[in-house]
């Protein structure tokens, strides 16, 4: 489902980023193209119907974003794996140290005889 959202989120702001590119900062854009009389939409429709895209794709994917996240925050209950070199760590420090070799018996030593 997270990878739906993320895809659909993608295309989402792909078209955002061209309904963006097509207008003009200034008040022209794509309605100034339309400056014939004849044209069924109009020019106040046209930037009317932009920014009424715009407006929507924010909307849309701010929505997907969200819901985006509720379904990863299920991911992130899951175990996580470690890593192999952080399963060696742990598997050593909770291994029980090798038994400890049984002190050999040393032969006591013999006094010397200084007297002679």
């Amino acid at each position: 489902m997270t990878s739906f959202l993320i895809i659909l989120a993608l295309i989402v702001c792909v078209l955002l980023v061209l309904v963006v590119l097509v207008q003009n900062p200034k008040g022209g854009g794509l309605a100034s193209n339309f400056a014939s009389s004849n044209q069924i939409m109009g020019v106040k429709k046209t930037t009317d119907f932009l920014e009424k895209a715009t407006w929507s794709l924010a909307i849309a994917l701010l929505v997907i974003c969200l819901a985006a996240n509720m379904f990863k925050s299920d991911a992130v209950d899951a175990p996580v794996q470690e890593s192999a070199i952080q399963e060696q760590i742990d598997n050593a420090a909770t291994a029980t140290p090798p038994a400890a070799a049984a002190p050999t018996a040393t032969p006591a030593a013999t006094p010397v005889d200084t007297t002679k």
